[in-house]
């Protein structure tokens, strides 16, 4: 495989997990439902657990420990091979599931177009659709200020 092609496969693995994560898990489930999902089985059960959140003051400093946060994972291998994982913050274990099955699919050849059509591109375009109207929302509560001179010299 050559390496535009492998860097290509991976920003659009890279995308569509940024789409699955932020959906709604009704959502995603509503799209999955409309394909035939493959033969697959579970290499980690959806699970529940902590990861320790670090940050940086001021983005340059030293890292610290901010906290912890909950996650679900899981990790799931079509018939055909691909494995895909999945995580998500929270306690949602049926999203991390629907998201690890989804990046099976976005890797597997047969199945990426499909998936892509209906599954991501939907909620990638209801995710726009979402944006542009919180946008427009604030926009239109926008004030201007302006400060007059005064004629004193």
């Amino acid at each position: 495989m050559s390496l535009t092609r492998r860097n290509s496969g991976e920003a659009q693995r890279k995308a569509a997990m940024a789409v699955l994560a932020h959906s709604e898990a009704g959502d995603i489930a509503g799209h999955l439902a409309a394909i035939a999902v493959p033969e697959h089985e579970n290499l980690r059960e959806p699970e529940n657990g902590l990861v320790m959140v670090r940050g940086r003051i001021g983005g340059d400093g030293a890292p610290f420990n901010l906290g912890e946060a909950t996650v679900s994972r899981a990790a799931v291998r079509l018939a055909t091979g691909e494995i895909g994982f999945g995580y998500v913050l929270g306690r949602d274990r049926q999203k991390a599931q629907m998201i690890a099955l989804c990046d099976a699919m976005v890797q597997s050849t047969e199945l990426s177009g499909e998936v892509e059509t209906k599954v991501i591109g939907p909620l990638r375009a209801a995710m726009s659709a979402d944006r542009s109207r919180k946008a427009a929302e604030t926009a239109a509560t926008r004030v201007d200020f302006y400060t007059m001179v005064r004629g004193e010299g």
